[in-house]
């Protein structure tokens, strides 16, 4: 008898066409699938890297939506109680990151700032002036967007200084 096990069932009549059919679908469908066991875990660690997934995503954008409400509150806190600067012909340098920036203000802002009782906020690329209520308010949401105006602290006392009874005044104009 030389034939395959299905050419020689066929012959003997104990199996039908039909029946060999179903019964090669059957092997080509279990032959790409494992086990059930292993398809089971599987199933489970997909699910739950499918979970984690979701949840980081999730979790962004919660965070996303926490830094644009934030924003929305300093744009509104600076839009509402910014002094109008007056544009006046003294120059008032500032720090802003690395850069030496100048604004122009009016001998009353410019004393204002001096002394501590203004600060500057920066919003869209443009700086504002803001009292130091909001300032504070603004610093305890995001403190990159408030530039703190310098201390005026004494420098420690040079012993061999031959100026130093001779005092600059901090609201030296050049």
């Amino acid at each position: 008898m030389a034939g395959s096990l299905k050419d020689q069932l066929l012959k003997a009549g104990l199996v039908s066409a039909k029946q060999v059919k179903q019964s090669q679908h059957q092997q080509r469908k279990t032959k790409g699938q494992p086990n059930a066991a292993q398809s089971g875990t599987e199933q489970q660690r997909a699910q739950q890297e499918k979970v984690q997934r979701d949840r980081e995503l999730n979790q962004r954008r919660q965070q996303d939506a926490e830094r644009k409400a934030v924003a929305a509150q300093i744009r509104q806190l600076i839009e509402t109680n910014r002094v109008e600067k007056i544009e006046g012909e003294t120059p008032y340098n500032f720090v802003d990151g690395t850069k030496v920036k100048r604004i122009y203000v009016t001998p009353e802002i410019h004393t204002q700032l001096v002394r501590g009782t203004l600060h500057i906020a920066k919003l869209g690329g443009r700086h504002h002036l803001v009292n130091v209520e909001t300032a504070d308010k603004i610093r305890q949401r995001d403190p990159s967007r408030v530039i703190a105006p310098v201390e005026n602290q004494p420098a420690a006392a040079d012993e061999n200084d031959p100026y130093a009874a001779y005092q600059v005044p901090d609201d030296l104009m050049w």
